[in-house]
C-alpha cells in the first residue's frame, strides 16, 4: 500500500516565512493535525543544531508548528535528547541553553523546552518492538508519557547511517544514552600513527575517555571506546580510521529499531514533517555546513519511512546523482529496504503536491 506523503515545492532560499506560510495552509487544509485533542500534551521534536551556520529547521517553523497544535487546543513543548559525545548538547542544562542560543526560546516559539530524557539523559522507557536485532529497546522515558508528537527533521547526509531524516530523528533522537550506546556499539575508530599530529582534540572530546596520548600518537582503549565516532568528527588530519564496512548496515538496522519503538507506542497520534532545505552533506551535529543541493520543499506525512524514501528520491532528482557521490560514499538505502524486510512503514508513497 503506497503511503500519502504530501509534498510543498519552495524555490532555492525562499525565505522562512512564506515556507512556513505554506506549511500552515497545507496542514490546516488537510486537518494534517486531527489526531491532536482537548489538553493533549505534544511534543514536537527537531534539533537545534550545532552552530548558527548549519542547516537546522529554524525557529520560525517551529514556532508555526507550535501555533497550530494550539489551535487543536493541545499543549505544545520543544523536545529533544542528550547526545553521547562532550559539548553542549550532552546534558540537560546545556542542551536547553544551547537551543535558547540557537534561538529557540520561548519568546520564539511559544513553547518551552521539555528534555526528553531527563537531566542527564539516562531517564528511559523499555518498550517491545518486533525486530530481528532486539526485542525491545531503549529509548527516553517522555515518550510514554505524552499525548503526541510532531517529528520535524531536516534532511542532511551522514557519515554513518547515508543521510538522517525522521527515521533517524526517531531512532536515534529520541533514545536515551543507553540506546545510544547500543546502536553505536559495533563501531570501533582507531588511530592512523603517521597521520596522527597528537593535537589532543580526540582526548578532549572522547565521551568514555578512552583516548589518550603516548610518544607518537593517540590511543584508542577499545574496551573503553562505546563507538560514537566523536574522535573521527574532531580530528583534523584524518588520522581517525574507522571500520564502516562492518558497521553502516549495522547500525542503520539499529536505528531503524529503535525508530520503530517510538513509533510504535504513539500510533496514530504522531506525524513527519521533513525539511529539504539547506541540505547539507553532514548532519547538523557537525560544526561544518556544505550545501550539496538546491531547496527542494517540505514533506508531511503519518508514515516515517515513506516520506524518508520521497525525500531521498527527491534530493538524488534535484542533485542529478546517487547520495552516495552528493554526501558519503556508503550503502544509505540500508535502513528504508531494513524498515521494509521487519514489517515498519512502507516505502512506497503516493507524492501528492501541495
Amino acid at each position: 500500500m503506497k503511503e500519502p506523503v504530501y509534498f510543498i515545492k519552495t524555490a532555492d532560499q525562499e525565505p522562512d516565512d512564506l515556507v512556513a506560510g505554506k506549511l500552515r495552509k497545507l496542514i490546516e487544509e488537510k486537518n494534517l493535525f486531527g489526531f491532536i485533542e482537548k489538553n493533549d500534551m505534544i511534543a514536537v521534536k527537531t534539533h537545534f543544531g550545532e552552530t548558527p551556520k548549519s542547516g537546522y529547521i529554524r525557529p520560525l517553523h517551529i514556532k508555526v508548528i507550535g501555533d497550530l497544535v494550539k489551535e487543536k487546543k493541545g499543549k505544545p513543548f520543544l523536545t529533544e535528547t542528550s547526545t553521547l559525545y562532550k559539548g553542549n548538547r550532552n546534558n540537560a542544562l546545556d542542551h536547553i541553553a544551547h537551543a535558547h542560543n540557537q534561538g529557540f526560546g520561548y519568546e520564539a516559539t511559544g513553547m518551552p523546552v521539555i528534555m526528553a530524557d531527563g537531566l542527564y539523559g539516562d531517564e528511559e522507557a523499555v518498550v517491545d518492538v518486533p525486530g530481528k536485532l532486539y526485542s525491545s529497546v531503549n529509548i527516553a522515558s517522555l515518550v510514554k508519557k505524552i499525548q503526541g508528537m510532531v517529528v520535524a527533521s531536516h534532511f542532511t547526509g551522514h557519515l554513518g547511517a547515508g543521510f538522517g531524516a525522521a527515521l533517524k530523528n526517531l531512532g536515534m533522537g529520541l533514545s536515551s544514552r543507553k540506546g545510544k550506546m547500543t546502536q553505536h556499539s559495533t563501531a570501533r575508530p582507531s588511530i592512523i600513527v603517521k597521520k596522527c599530529t597528537r593535537c589532543g582534540m580526540c582526548v578532549k572530546w572522547c565521551p568514555a575517555e578512552a583516548v589518550t596520548l603516548n610518544e607518537a600518537s593517540a590511543v584508542i582503549d577499545s574496551v573503553k571506546c562505546i563507538g560514537c565516532g566523536q574522535c573521527l568528527a574532531v580530528c583534523r588530519f584524518d588520522a581517525v580510521g574507522y571500520n564502516w564496512g562492518a558497521t553502516y548496515d549495522d547500525l542503520q538496522k539499529k536505528v531503524v529499531e529503535h525508530a520503530w519503538g517510538v513509533h510504535r507506542v504513539l500510533e496514530k497520534k504522531i506525524i513527519y514533517i521533513n525539511y529539504l532545505t539547506r541540505i547539507s552533506k553532514d548532519c547538523d551535529c557537525m560544526t561544518v555546513y556544505e550545501k550539496i543541493v538546491p531547496d527542494i520543499g517540505v514533506l508531511v506525512s503519518a508514515d516515517p519511512v515513506a516520506i524518508d524514501a520521497a525525500s531521498l528520491d527527491l534530493v538524488e532528482q534535484a542533485g542529478g546523482k546517487g547520495l552516495g557521490d552528493l554526501a558519503y560514499d556508503i550503502p544509505y538505502r540500508v535502513q528504508l529496504e531494513y524498515a521494509r524486510e521487519i514489517g515498519f512503514g512502507s516505502d512506497g508513497y503516493n507524492l501528492i503536491e501541495a
